[in-house]
């Protein structure tokens, strides 16, 4: 026994550090938020697909393009609609779109798919319209929505399918770019200016290889440049790769950028782009995979253009992995690459393919695929008409640059396994130490919003939040940062929620713990509420550290008195306010652990077959470690008393004071034994029982020992799961747990331990369910410039 007790000891240490490295990282939201009442919905009968949203602050309303309807809703509240218009296909479109093989009720209607504004009450809407695209005006006067019957036609403009992903941009008011497929079965990829000089991509493979257009920005790179540079366009897209040699296709993620001035060149490329150029992105998963796919993007804009950031999800390309990635990358090393970075070339190869190749010749004068700046000014070049063929040959050939553009941190932001990322959104907020924070707002196939910060290097996910009851994916996302207002649409309606709901956090502790950017403490008040009205003087906040030494004594607790039934099974809730902290049980001041008498587990503790010696106080502690703080609160504290009549059980409730908040400085020996539940057994069974299990715990010992050395060698990664010892260990609790409450609770099990909040015990023996009272105090663009506007599926 004394091997196998080393052995214990040995993987039982290698366990606590393998949970502290999980919990370090974490990738778990620290709040789960299902269904806030403070949510507010948009969906009307019969209209389905609300994929498209063009806010208008300067009007108060958010412009929502769906199947065949168009909406004017209230900014502040959507629930209000103020216009609504229709644009409905015709019998006869409808029936030629039959006719070439499409679904007359599903396909063959017109989705609106773009919305972008022109002026301060005109706005240009193109649809579907039955596999047709067509586009409009529609103005917004008097708070009347009407189309204006001038009706031009939409290819290149707007996507054929309504269910193929594309991206466009209006730049003042007159230039439209897109990014779709300019014929019916979707087999020509376009990048197209629409403007009294239309420009779009070549119809090559080395331009555009079965792309999926995810989206574009403008960035205004001609202020305050040095050389005298043009603005530019920047285009997100997968693609079919071809600088790699596989047998089957391999899809890789790009960025392209094209200049606002380009005007084509005057032989070579004529009314082509002549600044077309495109880089792979780089955003490493840490599994060994294919590379991941870009599925949307947003341009967090700063001040100094070189400065604005791009914030892109990433997900897997193969359906084995559930990971998906945040990957940040600055306008200014996307220019790099571009303007410095070495191109790719085709090369022949003996086996009679073409081999993309790093080009080592001489690279022509101007630069190919840069814009018209000071260098082709001194060459007496003033418009892209004006570039030698040399130039335009080269870039017609060799759009592809040889280096990866590489995230802003070297690695991804957050890395988070389960619900795939869909959407994201980005505001910067000003907080009460004078900083200001990127809060990232992610949209997820289950209907989540989760809401992210990176502190210093440190990724925290604040909450998650269910927007849309049945979870349905949500296809598009919009932020109005003026308003404070997240919009979040999908295939059944569209939901708008706050940036953040302060009042959810009770007390100063969990105001605190929340790390929210947007809350702090008002002490004048004693209440979370929005930082934004409150000074540093009256209200408290720590980001970063999440020090709530500073928050006043909690009030007395609340004991609840429970009477005690010997022979019987008690189970006594505790529900955590945070996802984030571990649950801790003590009686009479001593720890509690699992056994043949006590189960622990993540719902509350389970004292089985009850007896006099059994009567007593039992408290529950939450523990949350942040950074190298740990925090211990009590939770509830019940009293058992043996009841004086056996067949009468009653429960009151009397105040005491009980300490709710003890800061500790030791290390976390955090996690709570969930083992299996007793069961008679010989001493003999017993042994064997263990010998084996023992045995198995020292070859996944050797698993961890190896996963834990591979996680500390990639701690730039900070948000991996630890996949072999956290992922497995906590879903084999969680699996355990369910099972063993089903197996336990039996009738009982589907009736809730808690209502509004209130903690309860049951005894199950008697079938009996007893609530009480809650705790005392307990802590539990005007007309924009350009306006982004792309249509997701």
């Amino acid at each position: 026994m004394s091997f196998l007790l080393a052995q214990s000891i040995e993987c039982g240490l290698l366990l606590h550090l393998c949970f502290l490295l999980v919990s370090s990282q974490y990738c778990v939201p620290r709040k789960t938020v299902s269904y806030p009442s403070d949510l507010k919905l948009f969906r009307e009968d019969g209209i389905l697909h609300y994929s498209t949203m063009l806010i208008r602050d300067d009007l108060g309303v958010l412009l929502l393009g769906a199947r065949e309807a168009i909406y004017a809703l209230d900014i502040n509240n959507i629930s209000n609609k103020k216009a609504e218009v229709y644009w409905r296909v015709t019998e006869e479109k409808q029936r030629e779109c039959t006719y070439k093989g499409k679904l007359a009720e599903v396909e063959c209607r017109n989705y609106i798919r773009t919305l972008h504004s022109i002026n301060d009450t005109t706005i240009y809407v193109c649809g579907t319209n039955a596999f047709s695209p067509t586009c409009d005006y529609m103005t917004f006067v008097n708070g009347q929505l009407t189309l204006k019957g001038r009706q031009e036609e939409g290819k290149g403009k707007c996507p054929f399918d309504p269910f193929q992903r594309y991206s466009s941009l209006m730049v003042a008011g007159n230039d439209l770019y897109s990014a779709t497929s300019i014929n019916f079965l979707g087999s020509e990829p376009v990048i197209l200016r629409s403007s009294n000089l239309a420009l779009r991509t070549e119809f090559k493979n080395s331009w555009l290889s079965e792309p999926y257009f995810v989206y574009m920005d403008f960035v205004g790179e001609s202020v305050d440049s040095a050389d005298g540079d043009d603005d530019k366009i920047y285009f997100f897209f997968s693609e079919n790769a071809m600088e790699y040699d596989f047998y089957s296709k391999v899809v890789v993620s790009r960025v392209a950028r094209v200049c606002k001035g380009d005007m084509g060149g005057q032989r070579t490329l004529q009314r082509k782009w002549t600044s077309f150029l495109k880089a792979r992105l780089d955003c490493s998963f840490p599994e060994p995979s294919l590379p991941p796919i870009v599925q949307d993007v947003f341009l967090l804009k700063h001040k100094d253009w070189r400065k604005s950031i791009f914030y892109t999800i990433f997900t897997p390309q193969s359906g084995m992995s559930q990971m998906s990635a945040v990957c940040a990358y600055t306008v200014s090393s996307i220019r790099d690459v571009f303007n410095e970075g070495k191109f790719k070339t085709p090369a022949a190869v003996e086996t009679s393919h073409v081999k993309w190749v790093m080009y080592t010749g001489e690279v022509p004068v101007p630069r190919p695929g840069a814009c018209i700046n000071n260098v082709a000014r001194e060459l007496g070049m003033n418009r892209s008409l004006e570039l030698p063929d040399k130039t335009l040959q080269f870039i017609r050939d060799r759009p592809l640059m040889d280096e990866a553009v590489r995230p802003l941190t070297g690695a991804p932001l957050l890395l988070k396994k389960g619900a795939l990322f869909t959407r994201i959104v980005v505001d910067r907020m000003s907080a009460l130490d004078g900083e200001k924070y990127n809060v990232m707002f992610i949209g997820t196939e289950n209907g989540f919003v989760q809401k992210a910060v990176n502190f210093d290097g440190e990724m925290f996910i604040i909450e998650e939040i269910q927007v849309h009851e049945n979870q349905n994916p949500i296809l598009t996302l919009r932020l109005s940062s003026s308003k404070g207002q997240l919009y979040a649409g999908s295939e059944f309606g569209v939901v708008q929620i706050p940036v953040s709901n302060c009042s959810r956090y009770e007390s100063c502790v969990d105001c605190i713990l929340s790390r929210d950017p947007y809350c702090a403490w008002d002490v004048s008040s004693a209440r979370c509420s929005s930082a934004h009205s409150l000074s540093p003087e009256v209200a408290m906040q720590s980001l970063k550290e999440g020090n709530v030494s500073l928050c006043p004594p909690p009030d007395p607790g609340a004991v609840v008195n429970f009477a005690l039934v010997p022979g019987n099974n008690i189970q006594l809730p505790c529900q955590l306010h945070s996802n984030l902290a571990q649950v801790h049980w003590r009686s009479s001041d001593r720890p509690v652990h699992s056994n043949n008498k006590y189960y622990i587990y993540s719902g509350g503790l389970l004292i089985l077959n009850v007896t006099k010696a059994d009567a007593g106080v039992y408290a529950c502690d939450s523990v949350e470690q942040i950074n190298s703080r740990i925090y211990n609160r009590t939770v509830v504290v019940y009293s058992l008393k043996l009841s004086p009549d056996k067949d009468v059980v009653v429960s009151t409730v009397t105040q005491i004071s009980i300490q709710t908040l003890n800061t500790a400085a030791t290390s976390p020996g955090l996690e709570s034994e969930e083992p299996l539940l007793p069961e008679n057994q010989s001493n003999t069974s017993r042994m064997s029982h263990l010998e084996t299990a023992v045995a198995l715990l020292s070859l996944l010992c050797l698993s961890l020992l190896g996963t834990i050395f591979w996680i500390w060698g990639r701690q730039h990664w900070k948000c991996f799961n630890c996949t072999l010892c956290s992922r497995s260990i906590k879903e084999r609790k969680h699996n355990q747990n369910r099972t063993s409450d089903r197996k336990l609770l039996g009738s009982e099990s589907g009736r809730p331990c808690s209502n509004n909040n209130n903690h309860c015990a049951v005894d199950f023996k008697r079938n009996g369910e007893y609530h009480f009272p809650p705790k005392a105090n307990i802590s539990n663009l005007d007309g924009l410039g350009y306006i982004r506007d792309e249509s997701e599926i």
